[in-house]
């Protein structure tokens, strides 16, 4: 099996991450255009409760995962990897039996108590199979990442989204005319579609590469598995902290919007609107750049680990400034794109432009979100989850305050609910960086700072310039796109120019390596 180096595997991870986003995008697009806001609605408020549901499942395997069978590999102990992926797929079988379960048994009264919209159950119940799929996936990717061969979960992240995309427009119509709360549950299966054809590639994969029979002994391994069983748990259970408190947040986010809305004397078909408006148009564009730089962070845990017990800490600082560098360049040309052309794109990609004024006020802060991933999985790789995980319950906590003050305000309505979520993003990545200065002192100069600054202000300088360059960019979609070329031809210019990408890092990866001297 093929194994990448730190940059060749965040780079297979950041190409795969750039197509399932754009996948996604289209996915969104049929979704938006067929079912509307109402539509849109319904779906994002079902798919907290699922991501709350793949958290407990999973119970921070796969990172525990990727750690053990590391560290097996290193010393040749197949069969120590066998037993570390029979115990997991046994703690994650049996989990998703018990919350698939509970989430067909508990959907009424999350949707009709919580939600407050009945319509909500269809999709929840359109979900529930898909918990033990996620269960056996996370395993299997788990191993593939502990032998440090990326490429399995990125073709499998593409096949996903190429399947789901293939099965939502026919899934929708078939249940639109039934209503909306049937079309929702519709793009629903097609999303389980895609991920049971993404674990049979994967399956197929591991199947081809593995170097052990696994029906073998089963239930030997399993009972001489305690030692196993808690090497993993001293991994999994303090990861699984901060990503428990962000899925019990997003859990309880469409319930505390409902009933926020609804205080304020909102129609709860109109703040399913508007709910459906901010997380299915808005926060997914806001969300673009995270694909970057949730690579980074999936790549920098091993690597800061393995420099911070060699008490290399030049080296840790260095990923530290680089992940923030790269995040915070990959985020700036996002944000100056939505600030500037919020109602073109929305208009050509979903035909509604509601959703702007959530981009003109959210798409400043949410820099901040982008250099926030590095940061934790930086807290995590030096042993210092806890601090991580209490970092994300305050923040997440004042976020659920500032929304409830201000949502339940008929002034502010729904925009009461983002100016909660940039309090939230802000908070904690201050919070993130005020634990790292504080546990290993680390500092960002300010000669980096007004670099930041500067790229950012002359790409919005220049971005406002364009606009009168490229009169009829507004209905025009080719005129649009030449716009939006020149503007990301001229900002990676300024990278360069800013030295937010260096010749020395290009000439690490095979493609730049004989092409750069």
């Amino acid at each position: 099996m093929s194994k990448q180096t730190f940059l060749q595997g965040t780079l297979i991870l950041i190409l795969a991450g750039m197509i399932t986003r754009f996948l996604g995008f289209i996915n969104r697009i049929i979704v938006a255009r067929l079912m509307g806001e109402e539509g849109i609605g319904l779906y994002m408020m079902a798919l907290p409760t699922l991501f709350l549901i793949y958290t407990l499942t999973q119970f921070g395997l796969p990172i525990a995962i990727s750690k053990r069978v590391a560290e097996a590999e290193a010393h040749g102990d197949l069969r120590k990897i066998k037993q570390i992926l029979i115990i997991s797929l046994t703690i994650t079988g049996t989990l998703s039996i018990f919350f698939t379960i509970g989430l067909i048994f508990l959907a009424p009264i999350v949707a009709t108590k919580f939600l407050t919209d009945e319509r909500v159950l269809y999709p929840l119940l359109a979900i529930s199979p898909m918990v033990p799929i996620s269960a056996v996936s996370s395993v299997i990717r788990g191993y593939f990442q502990g032998r440090q061969n990326m490429k399995p979960q990125s073709y499998a992240q593409v096949i996903e989204q190429v399947v789901r995309i293939c099965c939502v427009a026919f899934m929708v119509k078939l249940f639109l005319p039934y209503g909306v709360e049937f079309a929702a549950a519709g793009a629903m299966f097609s999303v389980i579609v895609g991920e049971l054809c993404s674990l049979m590639f994967m399956l197929s994969m591991f199947k081809k590469k593995k170097r052990m029979k696994m029906r073998k002994h089963v239930f030997q391994y399993v009972k001489t598995g305690r030692k196993t069983f808690e090497e993993l748990m001293s991994i999994a259970l303090p990861g699984t902290g901060s990503r428990l408190v962000g899925s019990v947040s997003n859990f309880l986010e469409p319930i505390l919007v409902a009933q926020s809305l609804a205080i304020a004397g909102l129609h709860t078909v109109a703040a399913t609107k508007q709910y459906g408006e901010l997380t299915g148009y808005a926060l997914p564009l806001l969300f673009i750049p995270t694909f970057i730089t949730h690579s980074l962070a999936v790549a920098m845990v091993p690597n800061i680990s393995e420099a911070d017990a060699k008490k290399n800490h030049k080296l840790v600082h260095y990923r530290i400034h680089q992940a923030i560098r790269i995040s915070f360049a990959s985020g700036a040309i996002s944000t100056v794109l939505l600030m500037l052309f919020s109602v073109p794109i929305l208009n050509y990609m979903y035909g509604s432009t509601g959703a702007s004024r959530f981009l003109l006020f959210m798409s400043p802060f949410f820099l901040l979100l982008y250099v926030q991933f590095p940061l934790n999985a930086t807290l995590q790789a030096l042993n210092h989850a806890k601090a991580a995980m209490w970092n994300s319950i305050i923040s997440t906590g004042v976020k659920f305050i500032v929304m409830l003050i201000f949502a339940t305000n008929p002034d502010f309505g729904i925009m009461g609910v983002a100016i909660g979520m940039v309090v939230g993003v802000v908070l904690g990545t201050l919070l993130h960086l005020g634990t790292l200065m504080k546990v290993i002192s680390f500092r960002i100069p300010i000669q980096e700072i007004i670099k930041m600054a500067g790229l950012f202000i002359i790409t919005l300088l220049g971005g406002s310039q364009l606009r009168y360059l490229f009169a009829g960019y507004e209905t025009n979609l080719p005129v649009f796109l030449a716009l939006l070329l020149v503007l990301t031809i001229g900002y990676i210019f300024l990278l360069f120019q800013f030295k937010f990408l260096t010749k020395e890092e290009l000439k690490q990866l095979p493609f730049f390596k004989k092409r750069i001297k």
